[in-house]
């Protein structure tokens, strides 16, 4: 019989900030994006972005670890929006759940369920009234699990 593993989640560190880089990057791989569709300097632009967000936009990470071993990353924040929003903040502060990344052989033990409930978990306790995420093909189920329903966001490929 096999021994389970004990997956643990946590807050990520500033020092686990490259690995949520390379997270980051192996998830657009793993949907497709051709590598030289990716800019090269893609990790400065990573760590620069996850600096400012977590300065002004209550930025946190979480990782999963196995025996010592991250396996899992997810990234969440204050969602800063597309326009102004007018609407006060008791009634529309939006959070965003990005990079939820799973390395290949530890996927389908429910981690990435685990990541984003406590991503859920950190934007529930700053005051979010609504969580969005972008959804992959296969990572719609999980989500749709925990909650999650589908948007109205619409998109046009030109």
């Amino acid at each position: 019989m096999p021994i389970e593993q004990q997956i643990i989640i946590k807050e990520a560190t500033v020092s686990e900030d490259f690995l949520i880089a390379k997270h980051f990057y192996r998830m657009w791989l793993d949907l497709g994006v051709p590598e030289d569709a990716i800019a090269p300097d893609w990790l400065n632009i990573t760590l620069e972005f996850v600096e400012q967000a977590r300065q002004e936009l209550s930025y946190k990470a979480f990782v999963a670890e196995i025996e010592g071993a991250v396996v899992g990353s997810t990234s969440c924040q204050l969602y800063s929006g597309l326009y102004p929003n007018i609407i006060k903040q008791q009634h529309r502060k939006y959070g965003y759940i990005w990079g939820v990344y799973v390395e290949p052989s530890y996927r389908r033990q429910g981690i990435a369920k685990q990541l984003t409930t406590q991503a859920v978990t950190h934007l529930k306790e700053i005051g979010c009234t609504r969580v969005l995420l972008n959804a992959s093909p296969l990572g719609k189920p999980v989500y749709e699990s925990l909650g999650f329903s589908s948007s109205n966001a619409m998109q046009l490929d030109l």
